[in-house]
């Protein structure tokens, strides 16, 4: 950096993975806009590719809120246009049979907008998309190429989506081995951001007794709750936010509003703080120079 000059700071941030509990990540992005931030990284994985990668593209958040709110606002909505995505061909039922996994490339197609870039080179702001090699047991991270098999894959969610195949692997959530992807967006990055979604054990009722459901969702996030500690250590993020989540089950997409609602509470602190730390970062050059 020559003497005198004074540069903003390299903003990665990396996007996690938790489902409906994703959609808290929204207000943040909405932040960063509203604080006119642009962030020179972002790395999603699962949920927080799908919508990092509409965010790379340059979609506002307020538009991905809106977007969220439009296609899960209700339970009927979405339990619809997850059915009419099932029965799209009625041949290849016909064929195939009705499977009960979801196609994780048409879920891309269906909550991503029509004019949604092809291809990685196209995108506005340099993104990773973060994925699991089923056959390798390997992390996958895709920036380059095309976005929906990448992004479909990292999507795929075990046993409720089919694999997706991309090139040689075989695809499946990238929260199985990578929830917080800060390794993704820490290259060259003199701000770091990890936001966590994942949210938090739950209160079981006196006497009540977990489902097989319940356990198996509660388990993954204990999973995904190592990982992410393991990753923090490895690439400690400057600022972490970890919105409180707790009440929302994976799958309540439905309750977008209270979801987005709950990431929108730690909204004006995300400002302050990413704020400190970019005064503090040009305060440090100022002296330099």
């Amino acid at each position: 950096m020559p003497v005198g000059t004074i540069n903003d700071p390299r903003i990665g941030i990396a996007l996690g993975g938790g489902s409906a509990r994703g959609l808290a990540h929204i207000p943040f992005i909405e932040a960063m806009d509203e604080m006119g931030v642009r962030p020179s990284a972002i790395a999603g994985t699962s949920i927080g590719a799908l919508i990092g990668s509409g965010w790379a593209a340059g979609i506002a958040g307020r538009d991905i809120r809106e977007l969220a709110y439009e296609r899960l606002g209700s339970m009927n909505g979405l339990f619809g246009r997850l059915f009419s995505l099932q029965m799209r061909s009625v041949k290849q039922v016909l064929r195939e049979g009705l499977s009960i996994q979801l196609d994780a490339e048409r879920v891309f197609e269906a909550f991503t907008p029509a004019d949604m870039p092809k291809r990685f080179s196209e995108l506005k702001i340099p993104f990773t998309s973060v994925a699991t090699d089923f056959k390798s047991w390997h992390q996958v991270s895709f920036h380059e190429g095309l976005i929906k098999p990448a992004v479909a894959g990292s999507l795929a969610i075990p046993s409720l989506f089919k694999p997706v195949h991309y090139h040689d692997t075989l695809l499946v959530d990238g929260g199985v081995v990578n929830p917080l992807p800060l390794d993704a967006a820490a290259a060259d990055s003199d701000i770091l951001i990890g936001i966590d979604v994942n949210g938090d054990p739950q209160d079981w009722p006196l006497g009540r007794v977990p489902s097989a459901l319940d356990i198996g969702l509660g388990s993954a996030q204990i999973m995904m709750r190592a990982l992410t500690s393991h990753m923090i250590s490895a690439y400690p993020p400057h600022l972490y936010f970890r919105p409180f989540l707790k009440s929302f089950g994976a799958y309540e997409y439905w309750r977008v509003r209270e979801i987005v609602k709950a990431g929108d509470r730690e909204k004006d602190r995300f400002k302050r703080e990413l704020s400190a730390k970019i005064e503090t970062f040009i305060s440090a050059q100022r002296k330099i120079s």
